[in-house]
């Protein structure tokens, strides 16, 4: 069983805050230290029994941490790595949490001491809600967690990790950084502009209309209610993937254009039929 004396947590937002609070329940960490920007955040998370210290500065919350997390919006990694890396000790692991993967990565690696160890991680487990007042200890149970090693890779850290992950109650499966990028692009990051370009839709038509809205539009459209900040960083970050991803996208929707100005309902309806089979598989 995998253990942990100290966790610095950076970010304790929803994802951060629920993996702390799944590191308690199982009891693999004896201390937890958060950091962040906002220190009245930061007191309520101390209050909730999320963590049990905090500090402003990333570098004086990872001193003698053993396991450090990396729960910022992905845009933020790379600062953070240069502010904390004089303070890490040897033999730390250092994993992360965000959604894109390849270039970070990279970065990173080019960083972090010789004698700390770096394991790429992404929960897939989430909600539109952000925030502590929205983390529970079994965000993680049943989720998938995405692990993409490099050949950089320790591969006693990575053991640990991927146990780690396990130990919280995650489904465990590896790709690598490049593979990562493409698959969520697809099924992550695309959906969630092209659900924003659904609400904004309406508002170019009449935004009065919203107010009819009913439950169709509000499953289709629900994550458009997430963190325009953190969907800003993925889009710089996976943006060759985005472009290539949303220009099929539009291909499909000009074939539906197309299928109506032409009356082409059979090919509307065989359109429509392969998207129900492909979307019945995650029922």
């Amino acid at each position: 069983m995998v253990k942990f004396k100290k966790t610095s947590l950076i970010g304790v937002g929803l994802i951060g805050a629920s993996f702390a609070l799944s590191l308690r329940e199982e009891k693999i960490c004896s201390t937890i230290t958060g950091s962040g920007r906002t220190e009245k955040n930061l007191i309520a998370a101390r209050e909730k029994g999320i963590i049990d210290t905090y500090s402003l500065n990333h570098a004086e919350a990872c001193k003698d941490a053993d396991l450090i997390v990396l729960a910022t919006p992905v845009g933020s990694f790379n600062d953070i790595i240069s502010e904390i890396r004089d303070s890490i000790r040897n033999g730390s692991i250092v994993i992360d949490v965000g959604s894109t993967k390849r270039d970070f990565i990279k970065n990173i690696e080019t960083q972090i001491p010789k004698d700390v160890f770096f394991v790429s991680t992404h929960p897939i487990a989430g909600s539109d809600r952000s925030g502590i007042a929205a983390a529970r200890p079994d965000l993680f149970k049943d989720a998938l967690c995405i692990i993409t090693p490099t050949d950089k890779t320790n591969e006693e850290a990575l053991t640990k990790v991927k146990e780690l992950w396990k130990q919280i109650g995650a489904r465990v499966m590896s790709m690598t950084p490049e593979e990562h990028d493409r698959v969520f692009s697809s099924v992550s990051h695309v959906p969630h502009i092209a659900a924003s370009a659904i609400v904004k839709t309406i508002a170019d038509i009449n935004k009065s209309y919203i107010d009819f809205a009913g439950s169709g539009f509000r499953d289709t459209t629900r994550i458009a209610m997430s963190s325009p900040e953190l969907w800003v960083d993925i889009c710089k970050s996976n943006k060759q993937n985005m472009i290539d991803h949303i220009g099929i996208l539009i291909n499909n929707l000009e074939s539906i254009k197309t299928m109506l100005k032409e009356n082409d309902y059979e090919a509307l309806r065989s359109f429509l039929n392969t998207a129900k089979e492909l979307r019945r598989i995650i029922e």
